[in-house]
């Protein structure tokens, strides 16, 4: 069974997110895709909201796609989310599964600096997902992952979980930018809006 890994903070989780997923599972027939909130991820600042919220606003927004799961490793865990540390867990729970972990463009060309990359590009396959005014130099990362980064077409979609707590606070429609069950959840826990 091909598993796409789809990390981040989801915080909260937009349309992007579930774009993105789905461009994947289309783009390389992948049976599944597993969201996976991170507790604190190595490369952003604390997560606004709680690690519970957090999952659930994901399980609210992929309850109505089949294909799609929410699990709570990296929360559990607690820590640093470094990716090699749940892909080693992830194998040892399902060795049946072939994971396929899913970034974005942006991400790509940072693939070199990941703690313990040479061990991970071994484990896992990369999906890149491609997207404009980002120019993705395959050729310039080291030769062991020349063959482990796979693309993928998404649609463009300028939306990002920043700009969607910045419009909350200061109260501005997020609508449609965000699954509507997560607009309901963040609207009846009065998440996010500007403190006095």
């Amino acid at each position: 069974m091909k598993v796409g890994i789809m990390g981040g903070t989801f915080d909260p989780i937009h349309i992007g997110h579930m774009l993105a997923a789905e461009a994947a599972r289309d783009g390389y027939a992948l049976d599944q895709i597993w969201f996976m909130p991170s507790h604190i991820p190595p490369h952003k600042h604390a997560a606004g909201a709680t690690g519970e919220q957090r999952l659930a606003m994901t399980r609210e927004a992929v309850a109505c796609n089949s294909a799609f799961e929410v699990l709570d490793l990296e929360i559990r865990r607690g820590g640093v989310s470094y990716t090699i540390d749940t892909i080693r867990a992830l194998q040892e729970l399902h060795p049946d599964k072939d994971f396929y972990f899913i970034i974005g463009a942006d991400m790509v060309n940072y693939l070199a600096a990941w703690e313990q990359i040479e061990e991970l590009a071994s484990r896992i396959t990369f999906i890149g997902l491609r997207r404009p005014g980002f120019e993705l130099a395959l050729d310039s990362l080291p030769p062991f992952l020349h063959n482990k980064v796979l693309l993928a077409d998404m649609p463009v979609v300028d939306i990002s979980s920043t700009d969607i707590r910045e419009r909350l606070a200061t109260g501005h429609s997020v609508r449609y930018m965000i699954p509507e069950s997560v607009y309901e959840y963040i609207r009846k826990g009065r998440m996010y809006e500007l403190q006095p």
